[in-house]
This record gives structure tokens, C-alpha cells and sequence, in this order.
């Protein structure tokens, strides 16, 4: 084994790591730290004991990041192959599962190799790098990965990291899947393009929420999806017998996107209504035309803008929710998400009940989820555990 450089950390930042904290950020040394992406050092505390292997990477929320706690563990095709095993094991109730062929297959920290995440289309997988550093294993990774998962025919791989000499999205080996990629999720159909720059049409963390509405809240209600996307929750909506869907975004591509979804799926998307145009500004009008829905879901980004406006999830949520009330039936269902790792559970879940305090009605938590079995997070970890979704019913 070559020997690493050992850098020192800040007894803090060693104390969160010894709990299990993957992440290390500029606060965690002492001192400016100068290294190479992708370099792997020991951490050291202030009196120079071991206190974890790292890799050092630039990337949205840190410098590097813990891959294990034992002194002599090198990040290298051997290290790779264990942690796919294990990943392996923990899917095999969906990999057996003929009504569910997409999910993820490989969860970065959550999985023991940070940086990269690795999901299953049907038989196709898709990578995605989320830094210089963990990039620069790619060859081994991949390699690794072929021995531990013979079954996928062929990998893509999306650059999430800030690069002027790479595409956002690229294939790599194998065969090519069909565009689109139907794949399956609880039964029902998707549509999904696995080399269309960083999103393949569905977003696979919201699987059990999209099961919920189908199997428990949509059978004969009239739904509003804001910011819809490729209309993920209104197909599911519409599959549990929702007496009507309304999808809205304001990127153009969403209304071919969102037809497509209900074709796959035997609905005729002339039954439903798709609209193209700025959430709030449908809201404004919904107001003015007395709409009323009996279930909403309110899934925004965690930053958008327009020409109009400015949306961040943290400083606006609750008042988007506020609007949204102002359209919504009696007894109605709100479907609150957002993935925004620096809005925490417990302002999400204040910030959301705020909303219906202002508005003089009462509300209740029917359920609560966070990411589904295939999102594995460290358990001390300040930004892994990102999902956060309430759904509630308005009360009086």
C-alpha cells in the first residue's frame, strides 16, 4: 500500500467523523488545505491519533469525503467491489420485484462509496459523478461494478459536477437503451431518456409517495401537480382512478413529456389538462376562476426563476402553500415535498403548518416520508437524509 499524506483535523470535525458524519467541509482542518482531486489521505485529530481515510474532492458540499473508518482500507477496486456486494444484497427484494424496474441500485455515503450514485433502468445503469475526485476512479469503479452487477447490458453516466470539457451526460459501454426507456414503478408505466442531459424523466426517490397517491388518496379526486415535471405524480394520480389531473410547469418540454406518460400508461392525455406556464401564475388564476382541488402536490425546486419571479424553498415555501389553500376543496390533501438538504425536517414540517395557522384552517399529518430503502443515508450525516415530504389534510 502507498503511503498517504496525513492531515490533521479539528477536534470538532473529529468528533462528528468518530460519529459517523461522512462529510468534511473547509471548517473541518484547521488551516487552508491544498490537495490534489480525488487524493486519498488519513485524517488525524489534534493529538494525532487515526481518525478516519478520506478522499479529497471539490464538490457542492464539501471538500471530501469519509470512505472508512479502518487504518489500512485503500479506495481501490477491491474496497469498491465489497461495498457493491453489500449494495447488491440490500436490493434483492427489488431486483425480485417484476412490478418495479427502476430504483436505485448504489447510494453514494449511504452505500460506503461517497460521490457517486448508480441507478437501474430495467437493465441499464446510470451513473452519476459528483465530483472531479471520485471521477477520477471511474475506470476501477466501473470495472468493479461489471464483476458485482453482470446483469446490466449497458451504462450511462451524468457529470454533476462543474466541468467546461465534459458533457452533462454521456454513454459508456455496453448497449444502448431505446429512447425512451419504458420502465416499470409499482406497476405503472414511465417513460424514461437515459443520455438527456442531467434528468431521465422520472425522479426515483419519490417512489412510495407516488404509491401512496395512487393507492390511498386519488380514487375519484380532482388533482393539482404544480410543477410537474414529466407529470410523474399526475400519471400516478390518474392510475389510482383520479376523477381528473392538472399538471403544471413552465418548461415548454413538460407538456410532450407529460402526454407521453399517460399514453404509455392507456390514458388519453385529451381527458387531462397540461399546462404550460408559471405555477404562480396559475394559481392567481385558478383563484379567479373559483377552482378547488381535493389533492395537491407541492414538489417545487429548491431555486427557480423566471422572468417574473424569484422561488426559494426555504424563504417562500410557506407562502406558496398559503396560495395554494386559497384552491383547495374541503378536507383536502396536500402532498408537501421538497429535497433541499439545507431545508431541515423540522422548519419544512413548521413552515407548512404556519401556512395553514395563517390562513385560520386547521390541518393533520396523515404520513410522512423520507428517502425509500434504496436511499440509504449515514445516519449522523447533516445532508444525506435531503427527502422530506408531508401528507396532510386540511381540516376546519
Amino acid at each position: 500500500m502507498s503511503t498517504r499524506r496525513a492531515i490533521s483535523v479539528t477536534q470538532k470535525s473529529a468528533s462528528f467523523i468518530r460519529k459517523g458524519d461522512p462529510l468534511l467541509v473547509k471548517e473541518s482542518f484547521p488551516k487552508e488545505l491544498h490537495f490534489e482531486e480525488g487524493e486519498v489521505v488519513s485524517l488525524v485529530d489534534p493529538q494525532g491519533q487515526f481518525v478516519a481515510n478520506a478522499y479529497l474532492a471539490v464538490q457542492n458540499k464539501g471538500l471530501g469525503w469519509i470512505y472508512s473508518y479502518h487504518k489500512e482500507e485503500a479506495f481501490d477496486q477491491t474496497f469498491f467491489i465489497q461495498q457493491f456486494h453489500t449494495a447488491l444484497a440490500r436490493r434483492q427484494a427489488l431486483l425480485d420485484d417484476e412490478m418495479t424496474t427502476a430504483f436505485r441500485l448504489f447510494n453514494a455515503e449511504g452505500d460506503g462509496i461517497p460521490g457517486v450514485t448508480i441507478d437501474l433502468y430495467d437493465s441499464y445503469a446510470v451513473f452519476s459523478w459528483y465530483s472531479k475526485g471520485v471521477y477520477r476512479y471511474q475506470a476501477e469503479l466501473i470495472e468493479a461494478f461489471k464483476q458485482v452487477f453482470p446483469f446490466v447490458t449497458g451504462i450511462y453516466e451524468k457529470h454533476r459536477y462543474q466541468s467546461d470539457d465534459q458533457a452533462a451526460s454521456d454513454f459508456v459501454e455496453g448497449q444502448q437503451a431505446p429512447e425512451p426507456l419504458y420502465v416499470k414503478e409499482n406497476g405503472v408505466m414511465y417513460a424514461t431518456y437515459l443520455d438527456e442531459g442531467w434528468m431521465t424523466g422520472i425522479f426515483l426517490d419519490q417512489r412510495h409517495v407516488r404509491q401512496a397517491i395512487m393507492e390511498r388518496y386519488a380514487s375519484g379526486k380532482s388533482v393539482l401537480n404544480t410543477f410537474s415535471y414529466t407529470g410523474a405524480f399526475s400519471v400516478a394520480a390518474a392510475m389510482g382512478g383520479a376523477a381528473h389531473t392538472t399538471s403544471v410547469d413552465v418548461a415548454n418540454r413538460s407538456l410532450e413529456k407529460t402526454k407521453e406518460q399517460f399514453v404509455v400508461n392507456g390514458i388519453d392525455p385529451d381527458t387531462q389538462l397540461i399546462r404550460v406556464m408559471d405555477v404562480f401564475d396559475y394559481i392567481q388564476y385558478a383563484k379567479r376562476k373559483s377552482l378547488a382541488f381535493d389533492l395537491i402536490v407541492v414538489d417545487p425546486p429548491s431555486f427557480a426563476r423566471t422572468k417574473k419571479r424569484t422561488f426559494s424553498v426555504v424563504k417562500d415555501y410557506s407562502k406558496m402553500v398559503e396560495d395554494l389553500i386559497d384552491i383547495s376543496a374541503d378536507d383536502a390533501i396536500f402532498v408537501c415535498s421538497s429535497n433541499a438538504a439545507n431545508y431541515k425536517r423540522d422548519k419544512f414540517k413548521a413552515d407548512i403548518e404556519k401556512a395553514f395557522k395563517n390562513k385560520e384552517v386547521g390541518c393533520r399529518i396523515l404520513e410522512e416520508h423520507r428517502l425509500p430503502e434504496d436511499f440509504p443515508a449515514p445516519a449522523a450525516s447533516q445532508t444525506s437524509q435531503y427527502l422530506k415530504v408531508f401528507i396532510i389534510q386540511k381540516t376546519k
